[in-house]
């Protein structure tokens, strides 16, 4: 009797990596840290609170030089790298997801959507580039002598409304988080419910 072949299917998929969980947690650490710090500079009340003002500078300007670091070693993991490729992809399923999003439309089957959905690609390609963003007007705003009077003054508004939009983002980023335990699961351990890939992930094959 092959007892191997009857043994009921696991009720987990595996969903990510140790490599792809890495890069995701140690990127929030340094973004929060970031965001966290640019309101003890920003916000009177929390510089007040807080004080050392140059050591918290110091912290916010090395923890956005290292922003892109976690990413690019994760590139080592080839599981990460298919990540990416999945992200980078939009099909016809994302625009019959995003068209059920705007009209509210949450009927089974409305929102069909692979490993990842068109709100997950959408939000994935907009943080990396408001992050290329920060990081080149950081530098300007860092190296004042390495560019003209005009280029440091539009690279501080840019740096600073471009980081209260950040923030924003994330904050709704994480409210979402918050309201799909089984997605946080999936990030903290890396499986997932079958039940629930099979839900919210229809055409995702493992």
């Amino acid at each position: 009797m092959n007892l191997r072949a009857e043994a009921p299917p696991t009720a987990s998929l595996r969903r990510f990596g140790r490599a792809t969980r890495w890069v995701h947690r140690t990127t929030a650490v340094l973004m929060l840290t970031c965001l966290v710090t640019a309101a003890c500079l920003y916000v009177p009340q929390l510089a007040e609170l807080v004080g050392r003002r140059e050591l918290v500078v110091r912290i916010h300007e090395w923890a956005g030089l290292a922003l892109p670091v976690p990413l690019l070693a994760g590139l080592a993991s080839r599981a990460l790298r298919a990540d990416l490729g999945r992200l980078n992809r939009f099909g016809p399923h994302d625009r019959r997801w995003l068209r059920a999003v705007l009209h509210r439309d949450r009927t089974p089957g409305s929102r069909p959507a692979a490993k990842f959905n068109a709100g997950q690609k959408i939000y994935a390609s907009w943080i990396a580039g408001a992050t290329l963003v920060m990081l080149a007007t950081g530098l300007m705003m860092w190296f004042t002598q390495l560019t003209p009077l005009m280029w440091r003054t539009s690279a501080t508004f840019v740096h600073d409304w471009l980081a209260l939009t950040i923030g924003i983002v994330l904050a709704g980023h994480i409210g979402m988080a918050l309201a799909d335990p089984e997605a946080r699961r999936g990030m903290r351990t890396g499986s997932v419910s079958r039940e629930w890939a099979e839900r919210e992930h229809s055409l995702w094959r493992p």
